[in-house]
């Protein structure tokens, strides 16, 4: 098949509409650095913390709303191995959403972070903090390989290009966008993007309803026809392993920068959570023209498409169902929405990953480990050089996969195993943890997750778990909720170490050194968080109405 000349322009015209409007915000963004009495780097970084609401609610579900999402949807409820019951983005989504407004909102803000990693240095310190990063930037890496690779099979279906071209032109867009206005551009950028993911999958439902070569999907919703039944099965022993899946999603999205980015950006508290609360209604709503694709795709016979046989599933091409369906089951016009739909969903995700691991390569480890005394232009220079390299990063590895369901899966269960544990005790258990515990938590996570495996990247399954299935090639079936499991014991072991290290202290075996600095907790013996201004005020009215009627009786 030639290149199709039609197709190819309609993205260059797509992509020139996004860098248009990404200059536009770049512009807003040195206006803004004007007026603005904070620092140039925090500017980029956190837009000056007063993005309009609409643009924050749209920039928090863009940022969710990728190819990796749509793409994956898709190929699971189109993998007769698995089906409706197993897609579990728009449930995973919507929890994070809401338990993200209700708990991590208020915390994040209440002392002006600007990165995820800022409370690790507060807490632990700089070398800690460092260690802690190294999860944080894989899983952002995974994150912009995966839906990267979205964009290259779709417009190597249907286009016909090689996907390393379309990989590198996507990767170059986002980048260059995200360097010249930091996340102003990124978020203005991520209206225009769901405005057209919204419209162009939708646009294209119709057209995949009504092929003619489909059965009827609510038959094929129970009944094997083609291919197993795409409303798919959850047996009673795969209860524990879908939980597992579910929680991986709702948990480990609130250890990503780019929720906090997103939070921190906003004007007040409350706008934060509504910006949480409609992105957990958007999220799903985003995704049913993907479940949709994918039950209809089920209920196809191949054979009668302009595809052929055997089966996309039986070629090994589940992951590009999607560009599939619009290629074969749409005509040529609608299938350029959806594949503008398609590339708008990997752009708005790309440039906010992008954005992520920079800000904290240049704030927390350039300013505030290797060089202390670095200007404001210098931090800028290095979170641009690294959002260059962060992109190469990603597209090289969007070419090594053909799952993007799996890199999807690999980047939140690295974020989940590792740094769930080291959030959830650092805002909510501060006071009885330190950098022993964090330290030996960290390392028994990395352990346990490599001894469990994971046989689709080449890691050996070692450990034996309960209810594991031995299978054909020898690999083990995992059933058991590993992935939480790994996350609770490394979180027990965070606080047992702690709470060691502070009883051989106080027996001496321990040397702990104070630190001059009050607002840091680096002192062993001193587990409590630190109070912010509103603390002060309690503790004071506190003081006042308890102690001092008793020290005047006394008197």
């Amino acid at each position: 098949m030639a290149v199709n000349w039609l197709g190819l322009l309609s993205i260059g015209v797509f992509y020139m509409i996004v860098l248009g409007t990404g200059i536009w915000a770049s512009r807003k963004s040195k206006h803004e650095e004007k007026k603005c009495t904070g620092k140039r780097s925090e500017v980029a970084m956190v837009g000056g913390r007063n993005l309009n609401i609409w643009v924050s609610i749209f920039t928090m579900t863009a940022t969710w709303v990728g190819g990796g999402y749509i793409l994956g949807n898709a190929e699971v409820v189109y993998d007769p191995t698995k089906g409706l019951v197993w897609a579990i983005g728009p449930i995973g989504y919507t929890m994070n959403m809401i338990l993200g407004g209700l708990f991590f909102v208020k915390p994040v803000r209440s002392k002006n972070y600007v990165t995820l990693m800022d409370p690790f240095q507060e807490k632990y310190g700089n070398t800690v903090a460092a260690v802690l990063f190294i999860p944080a930037l894989l899983g952002d890496i995974l994150w912009i390989g995966c839906i990267l690779g979205a964009l290259g099979g779709t417009v190597s279906v249907v286009i016909d290009i090689s996907p390393a071209l379309a990989v590198g032109v996507s990767a170059a867009v986002a980048i260059l966008y995200t360097l010249m206005g930091g996340l102003y551009s990124v978020a203005y950028t991520d209206v225009i993007q769901l405005g057209f993911v919204f419209v162009g999958l939708w646009f294209c439902v119709p057209f995949i309803l009504t092929s003619p070569s489909s059965a009827n999907f609510t038959l094929t919703a129970v009944t094997k026809l083609h291919q197993e039944p795409w409303l798919g099965k959850l047996e009673l022993e795969d209860a524990g392993r879908w939980i597992d899946d579910i929680l991986l999603l709702a948990i480990s999205g609130i250890c990503y920068q780019v929720f906090y980015q997103r939070v921190l950006s906003c004007a007040s508290d409350t706008q934060a959570k509504i910006t949480c609360y409609a992105g957990a209604v958007l999220c799903p709503v985003l995704a049913i023209p993907s479940l949709i694709t994918g039950a209809v795709a089920a209920s196809i016979n191949w054979n009668q498409t302009t595809y052929g046989s055997p089966s996309p599933y039986e070629q090994g091409q589940a992951g590009m169902i999607l560009p599939i369906a619009l290629q074969h089951l749409c005509p040529f016009y609608v299938s350029l929405f959806g594949m503008g739909a398609l590339a708008a969903a990997v752009m708005s995700s790309v440039d906010s990953a992008l954005l992520s691991a920079s800000s904290q390569m240049g704030r927390n480890i350039f300013k505030n480990i290797i060089y202390k005394q670095a200007s404001e232009t210098a931090v800028l220079m290095v979170v641009k050089v690294s959002v260059v390299l962060c992109g190469l990063m990603g597209a090289g590895l969007a070419l090594t996969t053909r799952s993007v369901y799996l890199l999807w899966i690999v980047g939140a269960d690295l974020v989940y195993s590792m740094l769930t544990p080291q959030v959830t005790c650092t805002f909510f258990l501060s006071r009885w943890v330190n950098k022993y515990g964090a330290c030996s938590g960290f390392v028994l996570a990395i352990a346990l997750r490599a001894l469990v495996g994971e046989p689709a990247i080449g890691l050996p399954d070692v450990l034996p778990l309960p209810w594991d299935k031995i299978m054909e090639d020898g690999h083990r079936h995992r059933l058991f909720p590993f992935r939480t499991a790994i996350m609770l014991i490394t979180t027990g072991a965070i606080l047992l170490v702690s709470h060691f290290a502070v009883w051989l202290s106080e027996k001496r075996l321990v040397k702990g050194k104070r630190d001059p600095d009050p607002k840091k907790d680096t002192y062993m013996h001193y587990m409590a968080p630190v109070l912010t201004d509103s603390s002060f005020v309690r503790l004071n009215v506190h003081f006042k109405s308890h102690f001092l009627p008793e020290y005047f009786t006394a008197l």
